[in-house]
Parts: C-alpha cells; structure tokens; sequence
C-alpha cells in the first residue's frame, strides 16, 4: 500500500497531492514480467502481423532499433496544441473497486461537462464498460442541455460528435493507460499509428489488467497500427513541444518500479527512437512520499503556445507555478535556465494554487487539457480559480477557455488532463 508520509513539507503538499487513492493494494506484475507476457501474447519476439490494415511491430528486437544517432527520426509525437481528431476519454464506472466510492454520483458530472466543451470543435471517444453503460451514458448525453445558449434555448450535445467503444477499463486515467498516438515517417506518408507503452499500475501500486489492454483495442478498432514499446511509460509523466523537446521527471520515469535497470541514457534513447525528440528536460522528482504517480510532470509544468503563440519561435512558453509552490525549488531553478531543442530559453507563465485545501492538499491549475477549440481547466471554488483562468487566457488566447469544477476528481489525485488523450489529425 502507498504509504504517505506525514512528515512531508507544507511545500510538498502544495504541490504533489496528487492519485492518493483510496483502495486496496493488490500486488502485480512486475516490468520484466510484463515484457515476458506482452512477448508471449503476441507470439513472437519480433513479428510482422497484418490483418485488415492494421499490423503489429515490435521494433525492440530490430537491429539498430534504439541507435540514437539516426539523423531522421522514426516517429514524432506532436504537441498537445495540434488539431486533434478528438479525444479519448474512460467514462467512469462501478464495475470495479470504485464501486465502494460513489464514483457516479461523485465523477460524471465531470465527464459530462467535458464532453460537452469538447464535442463542438472535435470528436470524443467515449471507452464505457460494457453495453449496458455504453446505453446508460449514450441516454444522458442525449438529455443533456447547454443551459450556455440562455434565453430558454436549448442546445441538446450533438450524438453525432460522440463514438462509443465498449472496453473494460480498471480505472479512468487514460491519459497514463491509454493510445500514444504518433506520426510514423518510416514509409514517407506520416501515417498516424498507435504506440503501445507498457502500463505496470504506476509500479504495482493499483490493477491494470483491464486499462494495459487499451491501446491495443484502440488501434485494432480504428484499423491503425500498433506499435509495442518495452518499456514502461505513462502518458502524464511526459511533456513534449512537438519541436523535439521532452519534459519529465525521474522520479517517474526511472524508478524501479518501473524499469529496473534503465538508466537516463537509455529512457533517452527510448523517447528518440519512438517520439522523436533530441533534448530533454529533466527535472529530479519525488519518490519517497509521492503520490502514486511518483511525481507526474504533468502536474509541475507543461510547454504551451505551438498554435496560439505568434511568435513561438523566438518565445517558446512553459507554463508552471511560482518557484514557492516546489519542494525542491532547484527544479524551478532547472526551468528557468531550460532551452528548447532550437537552443531558445523559455518564457515561464506562473499559475498560482488554490488558497484552500482540496481534500488534503490546496488544487492545482497547471493539470490542463488542449483540445481544439477549448482550454479545459480545473476549478475548485476557490478564490483563485479566476487567476488561473484568465492567465490561462493569455496563453492560449484563440480558444475558449472553459473552467470544470473538478473537486471530486482532484480529492482522488488528478485533474483534466489527467482523464484525457488527444487523437491528432491524420496527416495522409
């Protein structure tokens, strides 16, 4: 069981009370063992499989897969800021130990409420559990009113923009389990494919047998690609710019929980190979005492303004907190001396934190989603909520930015972005 540490800093808690969930610890497999059963599901160690369009690669095994030194990169994955498809979101349920939780009653308002911000500038892919709940969420939908148009006017959300695809999920944090949609430059046609990371529970802390299945069920479905990566890697512990530079921390990212053995250089070589990216920001994290994330980027700094800032290339933006709010505040100090791939240093944009608490911890704004036409941002009912949204409005000044009262949510460790995966455009 995750075992927080009453002695931490006030400072810690300001920053990092994040995924301290309430439930049970059920040991499970390791990252090795992981490898060994993703090897033995797919048959093969190294395999070409087509079958309706759609193939299976593992490149691990292919020589020179991992040589850092390839001039071109194999695949790029695009900033957050890029047009999307749509996003994918894990509508919750009571199927599992979140049963004991009022999970319903507690989170879908949430879940509504995005949905209902996203739909009108792209498409959102709604996992549900089984058929039953896929009826159940598809009939609230329907009754659903933008009481936004005022004046009586009634606005049902257009079904049109929602795909259902029934999966089991063990939880609704797809942005760690979820698809890692990328553009793949090996065929010269940039076709989007999925990339398939291991997912181990943030190190064995929680069950994921039913999340793990996620990105393979999701390229099967949309008849893209699959492309399996050995080595574990959740969506919220990476940031990139789309411009070939990585934020994370590694806390997350090397401990052993994760991939026993892998050292920075390796992890580097890893995200060149399959992200296409050549200069990492690294910043140390938070293992002993952390949530159960082990200290996610995605809660500490984030790259913003690919579309919305005119001058991007001269000025490129990290958005994050005062340099107060850090345990470590050598990690605010590795911010702002960071440059981008290009050489640029970047401009840092200070959210503040809510001035009272959110459960055990005060809130966080900077866990933010992008999607097309909207900024989705936590809201705590607190004080600083219209701070960070208008901050947040300088930011990304072509999009609405649209405030989610996420309280329930941030009380069991995350926020926005953290229920959240884009899907970028195909580019042929």
């Amino acid at each position: 069981m995750v075992v927080l540490v009453t002695m931490l800093s006030r400072a810690y808690k300001k920053l990092h009370g994040r995924r301290r969930r309430r439930r049970s610890y059920t040991p499970v497999a390791s990252a090795s063992s992981r490898t060994q059963q993703r090897e033995t599901r797919h048959g093969e160690d190294s395999y070409y499989t087509e079958h309706d369009g759609n193939y299976d690669e593992d490149m691990d095994t292919n020589k020179g897969a991992l040589d850092s030194s390839t001039a071109a990169p194999n695949f790029t994955m695009p900033s957050e800021e890029e047009r999307h498809e749509g996003t994918w979101l894990q509508w919750p349920h009571t199927y599992g130990w979140d049963r004991h939780r009022n999970v319903l009653q507690r989170y879908e308002k949430i879940w509504i409420d995005m949905t209902r911000a996203l739909h009108t500038g792209e498409r959102v892919h709604i996992i549900v559990y089984n058929q039953r709940q896929l009826r159940r969420v598809r009939r609230i939908l329907l009754k659903e009113q933008d009481t936004t148009t005022g004046g009586g006017g009634r606005m049902i959300i257009d079904i049109s923009q929602i795909d259902f695809w029934v999966y089991p999920t063990d939880d609704v944090w797809v942005r760690d389990n979820g698809p890692l949609f990328v553009y793949d430059h090996r065929r010269n046609d940039d076709k989007l494919v999925v990339q398939d990371w291991m997912f181990n529970g943030w190190g064995g802390k929680a069950e994921y047998n039913y999340d793990d299945t996620i990105p393979t069920n999701v390229a099967r479905d949309l008849g893209l690609p699959r492309i399996p990566v050995h080595m574990v890697n959740e969506g919220g512990s990476i940031e990139v710019d789309g411009r070939g530079t990585l934020m994370a921390k590694k806390s997350s990212i090397l401990n052993p929980n994760r991939n026993p053995g892998l050292s920075q250089a390796d992890a580097e070589d890893y995200f060149r190979t399959y992200l296409g990216v050549s200069h990492f920001i690294w910043l140390e994290g938070q293992m002993i005492g952390a949530d159960i994330t082990d200290d996610h980027i995605d809660g500490t700094a984030r790259f913003a303004g690919s579309e919305d800032n005119d001058d991007i290339e001269n000025n490129p933006i990290i958005v994050t907190m005062a340099r107060d709010d850090f345990l470590h505040p050598s990690e605010y100090d590795v911010l702002k001396q960071a440059v981008n791939a290009e050489g640029r240093p970047f401009r840092l944009v200070h959210l503040p934190i809510t001035k009272k608490l959110i459960g055990k911890d005060p809130g966080i704004y900077v866990n933010y989603y992008v999607g097309n036409e909207v900024v989705l941002v936590p809201m705590y009912d607190d004080e600083n909520d219209a701070e960070a949204l208008r901050i947040l409005a300088d930011v990304y000044p072509h999009r609405k930015i649209q405030g989610i009262n996420m309280v329930e949510l941030y009380k069991d460790g995350g926020a926005a972005h953290c229920v959240t995966m884009q899907q970028p455009l195909g580019r042929s």
